[in-house]
C-alpha cells in the first residue's frame, strides 16, 4: 500500500492574509487600547516555529516584542526590521465594514492597520515563519522589533527602547519599516516604487493667547479669541518657500526621465498639475508646512474668555527646522505664546549602497517594469528613534497595487484596506531581499 501524500508545508504566501486579519482583530487603538495583547500574539507566532522573543514594557500594557534571527556570517552587522503594533482609532459608523473585524472582502483585507502598518508586520512574520519551518538562514542576523506607541510619537515605544534597551539594536547598521516600496502607476506598464530614504521632522505646537475676560455684550478691545484667530489665520494661509532636498531632487529627476514629463527639479511646482494623484504626495515634500488642527476657547456664549488655545501641526524638511520655527514666531506676533506638544527630528540617508541595490533587485525580480526611486515622506515613523543609534533607515514595505487605488489616502483613512495579492507580492519581495541583503 502506498502512504497518503504528506500535506505541503504552509508558505508565507499562504498565510500572510490570515496573519494580517488576526492581528487587525486585536484592537490596539492608541491611546484607548494597549499593545500587550498584540505583542503576546506576535511572541506566540514566533514561538510556534521555535523563535525565542522578549516582551518589554515601557509602561503597563505598552509592550514591544523583540527577537533575533541568527545569520550564517557573524562578521556582518545585523539588519533591523521594525514595525509598530498600535493603530489610530476608527469610528465604526464611518466605515462600510467593522474596522476591527479583519474582514476579507473583494480580495482585500479590510480593517484599521491594514495599511498602517499591520500589513508589514504580517508580511515580516510570514517570511520569518516560513524560513523557520524550512530551515532557511539569512547571511546576516536580523533583529525583529514589533513596537508600541508609534502613532503617538514613540515615547512609550521606539524612543523608550532606544533610551533604555539600545543593546538590542546597537550593532544594527540598516533598518527597514513602513511607508515605502509600494507601487505608484505612472504609465500603462510603468510603476514607480518609492523607497523612503528621508522624512520630515515634526513639531506639534500649542499656541495660547491671553486676554481680558468680560461680558459678551460689551465692546472689547483685548479679546484672546480674536488675537488667537488672527495668528492661526496667518499661519494657515502662509506658504513656505520651496527647498529641493537631495532625496526629492533624485526622485524628480528619475520621474522626469521615465515619464517624459516637463519636470524641472529646480522649479518643480508647475509640473504638479501633470502628476495626478502623485501631486499631493510630492507637493508636501517640497516645503515646510504648518496646519492649524485644533481650537479651544470659552465656556459660555456670553462670556469673553481670558484665554484661547490652538494646536498647529508643523513639519519641516531635513535641514530647515530653524527656518520653520523662526517663521512661526514671526507669524504668531507679540501676544501669543507657543510650546511643543511633540517634537522630533527629520531624517535623511543616501539612496545607495548594497542594501538599496538588494531592495531594487528584489522589486525588479517580481516586477520587471518597476522603477525604484528615493522618497521623502511628509509624515513620520519610528525611523526617527532608531536613527539616533546611527542606523540608516529605509521605508520598504513592498506592495504591488492596482492603478486606481488611492493608497496614500488610506493611511489613517476610512475603509483602510490592502489587496491580498499585494500582500503576497510583498512576502515574495521581502523573501528575496532578506536572503540577499
Amino acid at each position: 500500500m502506498t502512504s497518503a501524500a504528506e500535506p505541503s508545508p504552509v508558505t508565507a504566501v499562504d498565510e500572510v492574509a490570515t496573519l494580517l486579519t488576526d492581528l487587525i482583530r486585536i484592537n490596539t487603538s492608541n491611546p484607548t487600547h494597549v499593545e500587550r495583547p498584540a505583542a503576546e500574539w506576535v511572541a506566540e507566532k514566533l514561538d510556534e516555529v521555535g523563535i525565542a522573543s522578549t516582551i518589554l514594557e515601557a509602561a503597563p500594557g505598552r509592550a514591544s516584542t523583540i527577537a533575533r534571527i541568527t545569520g550564517t556570517n557573524p562578521d556582518r552587522p545585523p539588519l533591523l526590521i521594525h514595525g509598530h503594533l498600535d493603530v489610530v482609532p476608527a469610528d465604526a459608523s464611518e466605515w462600510s465594514v467593522d474596522p476591527f473585524a479583519g474582514e476579507v472582502k473583494d480580495d482585500y483585507v479590510w480593517g484599521r492597520g491594514a495599511v498602517d502598518m499591520k500589513d508589514m508586520d504580517a508580511m515580516t512574520l510570514a517570511v520569518i515563519r516560513e524560513w523557520a519551518r524550512t530551515g532557511v538562514q539569512p547571511e546576516r542576523d536580523i533583529v525583529l522589533a514589533f513596537v508600541s506607541d508609534e502613532e503617538a510619537g514613540g515615547q512609550q515605544g521606539a524612543h523608550w527602547l532606544v533610551d533604555h534597551h539600545a543593546d538590542y539594536f546597537a550593532d544594527c547598521t540598516e533598518a527597514i519599516s513602513e511607508v515605502g516600496g509600494f507601487s505608484v502607476t505612472v504609465g500603462q506598464d510603468l510603476r514607480l516604487y518609492p523607497l523612503q530614504t528621508a522624512e520630515k521632522g515634526i513639531g506639534w505646537l500649542k499656541l495660547r493667547a491671553e486676554g481680558r475676560p468680560g461680558h459678551g455684550s460689551m465692546i472689547h478691545d483685548h479679546n484672546a479669541v480674536t488675537e488667537l484667530a488672527k495668528a492661526v489665520t496667518r499661519i494657515g494661509q502662509h506658504q513656505f518657500p520651496i527647498h529641493v532636498t537631495p532625496t526629492v531632487r533624485q526622485f524628480l529627476t528619475t520621474l522626469a526621465e521615465v515619464t517624459g514629463l516637463p519636470i524641472d527639479p529646480d522649479d518643480p511646482e508647475p509640473a504638479l498639475k501633470h502628476l495626478g494623484a502623485m501631486a499631493r504626495m510630492i507637493g508636501a515634500t517640497l516645503r515646510n508646512t504648518a496646519n492649524p488642527t485644533m481650537l479651544q476657547a470659552g465656556y459660555k456664549a456670553n462670556v469673553i474668555p481670558s484665554s484661547a488655545e490652538a494646536v498647529i501641526d508643523t513639519r519641516f524638511l531635513p535641514g530647515y527646522e530653524a527656518e520653520l520655527f523662526d517663521t512661526i514666531d514671526e507669524l504668531i506676533g507679540e501676544h501669543i505664546t507657543r510650546e511643543f506638544i511633540t517634537s522630533d527630528i527629520a531624517v535623511e540617508t543616501e539612496f545607495d549602497g548594497a542594501v538599496v541595490d538588494a531592495m531594487a533587485a528584489a522589486l525588479k525580480a517580481e516586477d520587471p517594469n518597476g522603477v525604484p526611486v528615493p522618497y521623502l515622506m511628509s509624515g513620520g515613523t519610528d525611523a526617527k528613534s532608531f536613527s539616533l543609534l546611527g542606523i540608516r533607515n529605509f521605508g520598504f514595505s513592498p506592495l504591488l497595487l492596482p492603478p486606481d487605488l488611492d493608497f496614500t489616502s488610506l493611511f489613517h483613512g476610512i475603509d483602510e484596506r490592502v489587496p491580498v495579492e499585494a500582500l503576497q507580492f510583498g512576502v515574495r519581495v521581502l523573501d528575496r531581499f532578506l536572503r540577499s541583503c
